[in-house]
């Protein structure tokens, strides 16, 4: 894995804050697919993912969070890709449906793509900072449409992430009933839990019939 020059050297606002977004990739020959990354010294590098060596949360995952979803963003917008569809993964990512349909709305280069969202029933324990909704705020995106995150846990993070989604994918037996019912209420396909080893048949399927269609 290597840092692609020609593609960082940008700085994205984080809260008011310059943040440096560092590009890398690497390849898969046999599979002839190149992989992304973006990095952030401050961000990301430090020796556990989430939480420290005590077991408590990073005090600035929610920070992390934005990071990742518009560096994600400007990633793809640098490398010129359009694409149809755009699947998230994981808590970390979950604020990437409300920055592609809220503050890059005017984008053109997303504006047939897709959002599905997968929603597990593993997240974190506890919430991330009290002062979140207030740093999504500063990027211009209103209170009203991010009130879920006056109270940043778990299910209400992944409740914004489906209701800027196009589609969800419910990627777990065990789902809080809390989430479920936000998920059932929205006018959004919603395929349900299957396993694994049916997972590639399915996702596909739902992709061409229900996403794309």
């Amino acid at each position: 894995m290597h840092e692609v020059i020609r593609l960082s050297g940008m700085n994205l606002v984080i809260n008011d804050m310059d943040m440096p977004l560092i590009i890398k990739v690497a390849s898969i020959p046999r599979e002839r697919i190149q992989v992304y990354f973006i990095d952030n010294e401050e961000y990301f590098k430090r020796k556990a993912t989430f939480k420290d060596a005590e077991g408590k949360l990073f005090p600035d995952n929610d920070e992390r969070a934005i990071f990742f979803a518009k560096g994600v963003v400007e990633t793809v917008k640098k490398l010129n890709w359009s694409p149809d569809i755009i699947h998230v993964h994981g808590w970390m990512a979950s604020l990437l449906p409300l920055y592609l349909r809220d503050y890059y709305s005017d984008e053109p280069l997303f504006a047939d793509s897709k959002i599905i969202t997968s929603v597990y029933g593993t997240g974190y324990e506890g919430e991330l900072d009290a002062g979140m909704i207030d740093k999504v705020a500063f990027d211009g995106i209103a209170k009203n449409a991010i009130s879920a995150l006056e109270k940043p846990d778990y299910n209400n993070l992944l409740k914004v992430a489906v209701d800027y989604s196009d589609a969800v994918i419910l990627a777990s037996e065990a789902l809080s009933d809390d989430l479920l019912d936000h998920i059932a209420a929205l006018s959004v396909p919603v395929l349900p839990y299957v396993p694994l080893q049916e997972a590639e048949e399915a996702y596909t399927n739902f992709y061409k019939t229900e996403v794309l269609k």
